[in-house]
C-alpha cells in the first residue's frame, strides 16, 4: 500500500484528472461501470422477485412503502426518481393486485396517501431478504474492509455529484 501524499502534494493528488478525452473508452468509465453493475443487480433482483409476481416498477415502490407508514404519489416519484405519471400507473397496477390502497389524508383532504394493505406488507417483507441475497452474491469475494471502502468511495462520488457545478467546457 502506498503512503498518503505529503501536504504539498495533496492538492494535486486530490484534484487529479483521471480521464484523457483522447483515450476515453466506456469500459473504463466509472459511470459506465456503475450503470452496468446497477443493471446487473436490477436484472438479478427482478428475476428473483418475479417469482413473487413483482416487477421492478412494483417492488421498488413496495419496498419504499414498507419502510415508511405512508407516502404520496409525488413523494414516491421523487424518491424513486421517476415521473409522477409512471408512478401512478405502477401504483394503479399494485392497487389492482391488492397490494396498496389510496387513503385521503384526514388533515388535508387534497392529499391522497398511499398505504400498504396486509397483502402488500407481506409482499414487502420478502424484498429485503431477496435484495440482500442478490447484493451479497455480487459482493462475493470482497472482505469486510473492501466492502466498507467501496461504500466510502461510492458515497464520495455521490457527494461530488451532488455538489458539482455544471462545466462550461
Amino acid at each position: 500500500m502506498s503512503a498518503p501524499p505529503k501536504p504539498s502534494q495533496a492538492t494535486a493528488f486530490y484534484n487529479a484528472e483521471h480521464y484523457d478525452p483522447s483515450k476515453l473508452v466506456p469500459e473504463n468509465s466509472v459511470g459506465y461501470l456503475m450503470r452496468k453493475v446497477m443493471s446487473s443487480i436490477r436484472t438479478q433482483a427482478d428475476a428473483q422477485l418475479s417469482l413473487h409476481d413483482l416487477t421492478y416498477a412494483q417492488w421498488l415502490p413496495l419496498f419504499k412503502l414498507s419502510l415508511c407508514e405512508t407516502a404520496t404519489v409525488a413523494t414516491l416519484a421523487r424518491d424513486l426518481e421517476t415521473d409522477p405519471a409512471s408512478m401512478t400507473r405502477s401504483l394503479d397496477r399494485m392497487e389492482a393486485k391488492g397490494l396498496l390502497a389510496r387513503v385521503r389524508s384526514s388533515e388535508d383532504r387534497r392529499v391522497v396517501n398511499i398505504v400498504l394493505t396486509p397483502e402488500g406488507e407481506r409482499a414487502g417483507e420478502q424484498i429485503p431478504e431477496i435484495l440482500s441475497r442478490v447484493q451479497n452474491r455480487v459482493l462475493r469475494g470482497f472482505s469486510e474492509d473492501e466492502y466498507r471502502a467501496l461504500q466510502g468511495f461510492l458515497r464520495r462520488i455521490f457527494d461530488n455529484v451532488q455538489t458539482a457545478q455544471p462545466d462550461n467546457a
